[in-house]
């Protein structure tokens, strides 16, 4: 009996030394703590973003035959109103001179008719009747003459020429496809841009300090010109709940090309904005935590919603609010329920020392 009761407060004594041992753990360091700033800022967001040629058109035969001529070659640039393609016209000015002649000869009928009709011989329906078939005649040159035309196909505008999927001596139908033809001396860049952000901008269009765009390559690199927002479009798409924005930017070095993707970086304006330290989160399985300290300075995990990010910040749409107090420093060493010793400083002594300043 005396054995289980010594064993018993040797239990006890362990499990007072353990408790001891790990509210002494907790309070040993001592951590900083501070909370959300709300402020009105603006923050650099950045879209996904679909670059476009100002004019991308395909170039498509007009008329069917032989493809006789290529002009141009892959990725060459033209000039407007320079020859790219030929097709065979022997048919088209056959055509041609068999509308000429019967134009010949509807003039030379309306000569003998006007002659006759001038000694009363015919009636004046007769003469008008020759005069029509004349107009006919010459309305039949004309179609020729245009359809012939067709066979030479040209560059409507200065710009680069895309693939040519089809080889001299090609048998080509009427409607097909030749080659694309971009004016890249300016490009579109589209994005999708979200209710909330959408109506911030337009509200908060004439207070943001900067109005152009910046794009972001493929290759992580910034193109060299700033853009400008200048379309925006009329309706939300039903399905994703954005709109469309386009900006447009110079192209005089000619780096970007129709089809490419980026990154448009756009100021966004905020109103009354939660604002915390970056350095105050943790992330598990990509969603963002901060530890709150809470009665008796018991630290409890919560999940935010970060809805912007700026250099060494974190604008938080969801989760925590100005009131709360969340753990600054050490957030990797510690868990839920610990209780923390912790000295508070002030958000805007905080931001302070980061490279983004509160205003």
């Amino acid at each position: 009996m005396k054995k289980i009761i010594l064993t018993g407060i040797i239990a006890l004594l362990c499990l007072a030394s353990c408790t001891t041992k790990k509210v002494e753990k907790e309070e040993a360091d001592k951590f900083t703590v501070t909370s959300p700033v709300k402020i009105d800022t603006t923050f650099t967001k950045e879209y996904v973003s679909q670059i476009r040629s100002v004019r991308n058109i395909e170039i498509r035969a007009q008329e069917k035959g032989f493809l006789q001529n290529i002009y141009v070659d892959e990725g060459q640039f033209v000039k407007a109103g320079q020859l790219l393609f030929k097709i065979m016209p022997k048919m088209y000015e056959a055509e041609l001179l068999k509308a000429q002649a019967e134009q010949k000869s509807a003039e030379i009928e309306l000569q003998n008719t006007k002659i006759l009709a001038d000694k009363n011989v015919v009636s004046k329906n007769e003469l008008a009747a020759a005069q029509a078939k004349l107009q006919a005649a010459k309305a039949e040159v004309s179609l020729a003459k245009l359809h012939l035309s067709f066979t030479e196909i040209r560059a409507p505008f200065d710009g680069t020429i895309d693939r040519i999927p089809l080889k001299l001596g090609s048998l080509i139908d009427e409607g097909e496809l030749l080659t694309t033809l971009s004016d890249n001396s300016q490009m579109f860049a589209y994005f999708n841009v979200s209710e909330p952000e959408y109506i911030q901008y337009q509200t908060n269009v004439k207070d943001r300090a900067e109005t152009k765009v910046n794009l972001i390559l493929a290759d992580g690199q910034p193109f060299k010109f700033k853009g400008d927002v200048e379309v925006i479009e009329s309706e939300f798409n039903n399905e994703t709940g954005n709109i469309a924005f386009r900006a447009r930017f110079p192209n005089s070095t000619k780096l970007l090309r129709n089809g490419e993707t980026g990154q448009v970086q756009m100021l966004v304006p905020l109103k009354n904005a939660i604002v915390i330290p970056q350095k105050a989160t943790y992330e598990i399985q990509d969603k963002k935590y901060v530890f709150v300290v809470g009665k008796n300075n018991v630290l409890s995990s919560k999940e935010i919603t970060v809805g912007g990010e700026m250099p060494d910040l974190y604008v938080v749409n969801k989760g925590i609010n100005e009131n709360d107090k969340i753990l600054l420093d050490g957030v990797q060493k510690v868990k839920d329920d610990d209780r923390i010793a912790y000295g508070y400083v002030a958000p805007k002594k905080v931001m302070s020392n980061l490279r983004l300043k509160a205003e």
